[in-house]
């Protein structure tokens, strides 16, 4: 057998002639714990020095690429910064690793504790340490979801030579605490965002990146020491829902994707963290709460309290514990039923179970810092769900009877807040999508409302630990939806085509108004030919446009007898106008009773039209005055159009610039305005009256006509028609509200990132006196 090459060399390689000496290491805790704290002090300072050999020739090739002077001298600057403080890092790195195994083998998180300025690792108030602490969290989320089976072997061996539980939160060699400790040591680097982070995105390629064969190492020793050497890691293996997302800061977004494009990482070049993007910004955004909460916790924020991470040394609850006691606070949650009601059990849910656990197991005892923020988190989001103003308030109050279902489904897979296709998330947001349109007015019947309640009593009442159920009444819920909604599809169908006949007619009306106009305005004509334009033939202009069109010959040939009309009436002055008056008589009197004939003008009052037209005729053609040739009396030209419209009987020459639905309103802020034009079909919005009343409907169609914006409630029944000014004003007055279409699980945990951001703001200056007053 040859000799084997140096173990420093070969990575992948494991000394196992070292068998002999920590064989028995099992039975010896103290001296495991220090073999792994050796081995990987060995080794993570290995990984770094490979981050730091590539960092020359990273930042190099992008200033040689930079397409400015100013940041090419940032990336030769930052080079020379890396160069000097290297060595400096690289040992409070390896210093840092160490005294997180010491804080570990005390009981002490390494979550919260401060960088090396002594500022908490999460800064709320200053936007470079919020990007760095965003690019960390998104590193450590990577490698945590892609090597979960190896790292929840690794944990559970760390917990056997430990004697204490060892998670995410806690573990010295978790790729939390790898990438919590390389932050606190590159704090010494002095050089712009934009460079720091692609020192971030380095460390994660060559350190985070190197982890999966050191974890296997460390396993492999812990297996060869004795320690739980026959353990099976049964944890399934989650979908990967993020990668790394690009930091906020543009500079550095698109250098670091160019970088990534150029060594192979697989991301779409610059602007294109593209396919992953929405799963990515999830996990950053569940690690930056996750972040907040464990800085809440150091400052004694909202949590915190005795029973919780502050009373840790009381035994702690296990998983088992906590889902027993939320199985019975769940069978009381099935009498809750009003908002005010779950409004309560919200604000009360983490001390009835903690109560409950400790009445279970006989004793007090405490819930991990891991397990506080998800019960914080879901009493958050329900919170949140019991003010929302997308929900009316009694949907609020049916949603918010699911905080207990879904508090358990948050502890047996705390994916729920990373991942957005949780079946339990997914669920949620389409039981919130469903009843954004509710309205007592529009479920009359109940049958929303009722569906959503037995979903809700159905977790309540059915769900134990299988998560699949979610997925189950989902399906359910969603064919009930689809149901319904082709009912109201076919409603709001036909609400769009009234509507839309009703503009065409209007329109119609109007086109047919003006060309009268044009011919009759101004001009001295017989009352009978003018009457004759403005009523029946007028309306029959308005019937050829309807089928049609203004490019047909029908319509050419109807406004042509208008003109040709309005020209036999006329004074003649000569024997040549009067015989062509005589000419064109026959074709007046064919175009005439086609006219009429199509929009059924009685055949009566047709032949007592003509013989006023003849007897008229007759004395144009002796050259008689036309106002003293009719001494009949005149036939009332005013038959309507014969159509089932609510503008039947109207006079057509009324719609001349002017809509009998428009009321005036004042111009509204161009604030409001802009939001109107940026209205697109499908959005919500909220109706107020000056009772109180309010009516959500759907915004189904925006005219093309005449730029009104058609509404219609969940049922498809039209509920109002607006102009876009009135729109305007009635957001500027509130008596409009646009709905958000973001889903609720995104608003939610947008909503508790600002709350907690703003509670750590508000702290970060008095915490500030106070350290200046103690000194």
């Amino acid at each position: 057998m040859q000799p084997m090459s140096s173990n420093d060399n070969h990575p992948k390689v494991v000394d196992l002639n070292q068998r002999s000496v920590v064989a028995a290491l099992g039975e010896k805790p103290a001296e495991a714990l220090a073999l792994v704290r050796g081995h990987s002090l060995k080794r993570l300072t290995a990984l770094a020095t490979t981050l730091f050999e590539n960092a020359d020739d990273a930042l190099f090739d992008l200033a040689s690429k930079a397409d400015s002077n100013a940041v090419q001298a940032s990336y030769f600057d930052g080079m020379r910064e890396v160069r000097k403080k290297r060595q400096q890092i690289e040992v409070r790195f390896q210093e840092q690793l160490g005294r997180q195994f010491v804080d570990f083998l005390n009981g002490r998180s390494f979550a919260s504790k401060t960088d090396s300025n002594g500022d908490l690792s999460l800064s709320l108030v200053d936007d470079k340490e919020l990007e760095e602490s965003l690019a960390v969290a998104s590193m450590v989320a990577k490698t945590e979801n892609r090597l979960q089976r190896v790292l929840f072997a690794l944990n559970q061996r760390m917990s056997h030579i430990s004697n204490q539980r060892t998670e995410e939160t806690n573990s010295p060699i978790g790729p939390a605490a790898i990438g919590q400790a390389f932050r606190t040591a590159s704090g010494e680097l002095e050089v712009e965002l934009p460079v720091r982070l692609i020192i971030y995105k380095l460390f994660d390629r060559y350190v985070m990146g190197g982890l999966d064969t050191f974890y296997d190492e460390l396993n492999a020793l812990l297996v060869h020491a004795g320690v739980l050497p026959q353990m099976r890691a049964t944890v399934p293996r989650r979908s990967n829902p993020a990668g790394t997302v690009a930091p906020r800061h543009p500079a550095a977004a698109g250098q670091l994707a160019a970088d990534d494009a150029a060594h192979g990482d697989g991301y779409a070049g610059a602007g294109g963290y593209t396919d992953a993007a929405s799963a990515e910004l999830q996990v950053n955004l569940y690690n930056s709460l996750r972040s907040l909460l464990a800085t809440r916790r150091s400052e004694g924020g909202e949590s915190g309290g005795m029973g919780y991470g502050g009373g840790s040394h009381l035994p702690a609850f296990n998983p088992t514990d906590l889902l027993s006691a939320l199985t019975i606070l769940q069978s009381q949650a099935l009498s809750v039923q009003n908002a005010a009601d779950s409004a309560q059990m919200a604000l009360k849910v983490k001390d009835e179970l903690l109560n409950q656990a400790g009445k279970l197991r006989g004793e007090s005892g405490h819930v991990s810092g891991a397990d506080e923020d998800t019960i914080d988190l879901v009493g958050m989001l329900f919170e949140y769900i019991l003010q929302d103003r997308n929900l009316p308030a009694q949907m609020q109050a049916l949603l918010g009877r699911l905080q207990i279902p879904f508090l358990k489904a948050a502890l047996i897979d705390k994916q729920l807040f990373a991942r957005r296709t949780h079946p339990a998330r997914v669920l949620l947001d389409s039981l919130a999508q469903a009843c954004v349109g509710w309205s007592e007015e529009s479920d009359r019947d109940h049958r929303l409302y009722d569906k959503v309640k037995e979903i809700v009593e159905s977790l309540l009442k059915d769900f134990e630990d299988d998560l699949g159920i979610f997925d189950r009444v989902r399906i359910d819920f969603e064919a009930f939806i689809e149901t319904n909604k082709r009912r109201a599809d076919l409603a709001e169908q036909r609400a769009g085509e009234a509507t839309r006949g009703r503009e065409k007619l209007l329109d119609a009306r109007r086109t047919a108004a003006r060309e009268i106009m044009q011919r009759v305005d101004g001009r001295e004509l017989p009352e009978l030919i003018r009457n004759l334009l403005s009523r029946p033939w007028a309306n029959y202009l308005v019937l050829v446009l309807l089928r049609q069109g203004e490019n047909s010959d029908e319509w050419r040939s109807a406004v042509r007898f208008a003109d040709n009309l309005v020209w036999s009436v006329a004074p003649k002055a000569n024997s040549v106008e009067r015989e062509r008056l005589s000419a064109l008589l026959p074709e007046l009197e064919k175009r005439l009773r086609h006219g009429l004939a199509t929009v059924a003008f009685d055949e009566n009052d047709v032949r007592r039209l003509m013989q006023q037209l003849h007897m008229l005729y007759q004395g144009l053609l002796k050259n008689v005055d036309a106002a003293a040739v009719t001494e009949a009396p005149m036939l009332e030209l005013t038959d309507p159009l014969p159509m089932n419209s609510q503008a039947a009987g109207e006079s057509v020459m009324s719609s001349i610039d002017e809509d009998p639905i428009v009321v005036p309103v004042e111009p509204a802020d161009e604030h409001w305005t802009e939001q109107v034009r940026n209205l697109k079909v499908g959005v919500w919005i909220e109706f107020s009256d000056d009772q109180g009343g309010k009516e959500r409907a759907k915004l189904s169609w925006i005219s093309p006509i005449s730029s009104k914006y058609l509404f219609v409630n969940r049922k498809g029944l039209k509920v109002a028609d607006r102009t876009a000014v009135q729109l305007a004003s009635d957001l500027g007055s509130g008596r409009v509200v646009i709905l958000e279409e973001v889903p609720l699980f995104d608003r939610a945990l947008d909503a508790i990132v600002e709350r907690l951001k703003a509670a750590h703001a508000a702290k970060s200056p008095a915490a500030a006196a106070a350290a200046a007053g103690d000194s």
